[in-house]
């Protein structure tokens, strides 16, 4: 299949490459020089503008920064360039309300499109064992699923448009929420005198057990390795966490939902951020 990938950042150029690893002819779009050619060494071809990289794909792949580059890409680059009939998959994590925008603008242009966001990092986009959350019609998840399925472990159709933004941001604020509280009760061990390996081995097979205990242990030499045990480098950065904490209290005050401990996580990663936007966001226990 040719497919167009713009966005060939920390995560979009790892999966830019399993896409030509599984046989696709990639055409690649970056303002990056770096991007491009990491993105030439690993098989795909590159072009200056991403109109050009549209030109006669069946599908487009973006993974960019935020609502506003996704919705100018789309707008100005992707719709009326790429050819009638292609499927268009947005891997950007965005608020709902520009996702949804942009999916009715590419239907009313006759394209079929999902917003796709990701769960797994960088380590997972490399790997191509990254979680898409899609939002679209059936016909639409359809025509996008064996494209997301070269660049991922598992595949869900959640709903509508929209829906894997919204599914997105609740999975990241619950993120949040369990890694604030288990390097809390972590360290709370710790300073009671309990050795930290024997709280993880304790609490990992009851009913502490939770994903950023049992999966991402923050504490270093504790438990399974994670980016703890780099001194918090790569992984999934503290900004971009805030970033998705951000989203998730915008679309919170927009339904009226109640969040009062992802406002407590949000403001607890906006200090954090200050300092140590780059580290991973388990790092936060540093803070405790």
């Amino acid at each position: 299949m040719k497919i167009a990938f713009i966005g060939l950042g920390n995560m979009g150029g790892g999966m830019a490459a399993n896409l030509a690893k599984a046989g696709n002819a990639v055409r690649a779009f970056d303002l990056s020089e770096a991007a491009l050619e990491t993105a030439r060494s690993n098989g795909c071809e590159t072009f200056s503008t991403a109109k050009e990289a549209v030109e006669g794909v069946e599908a487009v792949v973006s993974m960019l920064p935020n609502g506003g580059i996704v919705k100018s890409v789309y707008t100005d680059d992707v719709i009326g360039h790429a050819p009638d009939g292609a499927v268009l998959l947005d891997c950007s994590t965005i608020d709902v309300a520009t996702a949804k925008d942009v999916s009715a603008a590419a239907e009313a242009a006759g394209y079929a499109m999902v917003d796709a966001p990701v769960s797994g990092g960088i380590a997972a986009a490399n790997g191509g064992t990254l979680t898409f959350m899609v939002g679209g019609t059936e016909e639409a998840f359809g025509r996008a699923e064996p494209i997301l399925q070269a660049m991922g472990k598992a595949v869900i159709h959640a709903g509508d448009a929209g829906a894997g933004q919204t599914a997105k941001i609740c999975n990241n604020m619950l993120l949040a929420i369990s890694m604030i509280g288990t390097a809390e009760a972590m360290t709370m061990a710790q300073k009671l005198g309990l050795d930290p390996q024997k709280f993880y081995e304790i609490s990992s097979q009851s009913s502490g057990y939770c994903w950023s205990l049992n999966a991402y242990t923050p504490m270093p030499g504790v438990g399974v390795e994670s980016p703890a045990d780099k001194g918090y480098e790569g992984g999934f950065a503290s900004a971009l966490m805030l970033k998705d904490l951000k989203l998730a209290m915008e679309a919170a005050e927009t339904a009226g939902a109640k969040v009062e401990l992802g406002e407590h996580a949000k403001r607890l990663y906006e200090v954090f951020a200050v300092e140590s936007g780059g580290k991973d966001f388990s790092g936060i226990i540093e803070t405790l």
